[in-house]
């Protein structure tokens, strides 16, 4: 017996066309990492805050929207030009590209659209440094550190000079101008970021060496050397953390808690170091995902 397909109404034309409209949207925003981007916002608010000596509101709303547009931008630009590697590794594969969510096009016109306004938003509603600044942490990640990755271990050093510019960023949207304060904390971010992407390196070794991607627990496989530079960096961190007080950004406050989350953070960098497990890798990962914003909030309070 003929079946009769029942016909499709306009109602059902305009959801199917919703659900569309809104995979496609999600898809855009998944680009953009927000995780990521607000834990540079949250860097740069913090910078700012520090900066000033009365905080403008206005000016720090529009500062926080240019770098989390730039920031944007800069994720969305590194999935276009890694979507070939992304496809190789289980933990990206289900991103927009490599599943085929959008196409490398739209990607490639969101990602230049994105950074192009934050540039121009910052030059304008803030200052023109700021943007200078902004235009240098795009060109060196996406230029010198993400193709990097393909051919030295060295990448990791080399992209944490773009990592570290958020809460830079923030001060001189402040203040206008570069002081030590301003390096003071770039060192704190640049430093944090080893004992971070290292955790994660270690966490997807595997899927790193399939994609021929060049991050130390690859090409030391037995962890040794990435256990150490873990010690070593976080060690580093400690005191560096307390430079704040030296240059009166912050008080005793501060200092005796970013002493105890320095040593608390160092705990996990031992454990990580001396197991390599991706269990402690795991455990070193959220701990330092945990102490960058208490370490921030705490100067920020304790101005």
């Amino acid at each position: 017996m003929e079946s009769i397909a029942a016909p499709i109404t306009a109602v059902e034309v305009e959801q199917t066309k919703q659900r569309g409209l809104s995979a496609s949207a999600g898809a855009y925003l998944e680009l953009t990492k927000p995780r990521i981007t607000f834990l540079v916002v949250l860097t740069a608010a913090a910078g700012f805050c520090l900066g000033s000596d009365q905080i403008d509101f206005l000016r720090l709303v529009n500062m926080a929207l240019g770098v989390a547009l730039l920031s944007s931008g800069i994720a969305t630009l590194n999935q276009y030009i890694e979507r070939d590697l992304d496809r190789l590794m289980r933990r990206t594969q289900d991103r927009p590209l490599p599943s085929g969510k959008l196409t490398a096009r739209r990607a490639l016109v969101f990602g230049v659209s994105l950074s192009a306004v934050a540039l121009g938003y910052l030059a304008v509603t803030v200052n023109p440094l700021s943007a200078v600044l902004g235009f240098a942490t795009l060109a060196s990640y996406l230029f010198i550190y993400t193709p990097l990755k393909l051919k030295t271990t060295l990448s990791t050093v080399l992209g944490a000079f773009p990592g570290a510019m958020p809460p830079f960023i923030g001060w001189v949207a402040a203040r206008g101008e570069v002081t030590i304060e301003a390096w003071v904390l770039f060192a704190i971010l640049f430093l944090w970021q080893f004992p971070h992407f290292l955790a994660i390196a270690w966490m997807y070794r595997d899927d790193y060496a399939r994609a021929g991607i060049k991050m130390l627990p690859v090409v030391e496989p037995e962890g040794r050397v990435t256990g150490q530079q873990i010690v070593v960096y976080t060690l580093l961190l400690i005191p560096v953390s307390l430079l704040p007080v030296l240059v009166n950004l912050a008080g005793s406050v501060y200092l005796i808690g970013a002493s105890v989350i320095g040593v608390v953070f160092l705990y996990y960098g031992v454990r990580a170091a001396v197991a390599r497990t991706t269990w402690q890798a795991r455990k070193l990962l959220l701990a330092s995902v945990l102490y960058l914003p208490i370490l921030f909030l705490l100067m920020v309070m304790n101005r």
